[in-house]
């Protein structure tokens, strides 16, 4: 599998100059998405306004003092919603492949795969009537398992 996940590597790297930045943009924008959630990134924020706070009475809190801030996050967040963005397309896209293949190879609805794409009017009729379906399997669990009781009491009381 490993060698499979290599060789698919390797085939990425050696693509079009079209390929070639797509993958480095999903590295990227996958490294950048690691490193936004983690808290060494969150104390440089926090550390960066506290220093920005700190030089206002500096500056007299000018228009420019208070355009650095403004300018600043603005662009990190514009940034960072495509990369976050790209980061969670990929994830989820991995996700629903696998899921898919589950579904494939398991003893459950082939129907399933690709539902994706469906719209939200059908993915709620889907879920409603797998919730039905869950209740009822529910149910009917709970009448064999006190069917199950009262057979048990029945045997116990013709043995005794």
């Amino acid at each position: 599998m490993m060698a499979t996940a290599r060789r698919h590597d390797d085939k990425r790297s050696s693509g079009t100059a079209s390929e070639r930045a797509a993958k480095l943009f999903g590295d990227v924008a996958n490294r950048t998405s690691q490193a936004a959630g983690r808290a060494l990134t969150f104390v440089i924020a926090a550390t960066v306004v506290i220093i920005w706070a700190i030089t206002g009475p500096i500056f007299h809190y000018s228009d420019t003092w208070q355009l650095v801030i403004n300018t600043g996050t603005t662009i990190v967040t514009f940034l960072m919603v495509f990369l976050i963005q790209n980061s969670q397309n990929r994830d989820s896209a991995a996700i629903q492949v696998k899921l898919d293949e589950l579904i494939r190879v398991g003893a459950v609805h082939n129907s399933f795969v690709g539902i994706e794409h469906l719209t939200d009017d059908e993915l709620d009729e889907i879920r409603s009537k797998c919730e039905l379906r869950a209740k009822a399997e529910k149910a009917g669990e709970q009448t064999v398992e006190s069917t199950r009781k009262k057979a048990r009491r029945a045997a116990d009381l013709v043995t005794e």
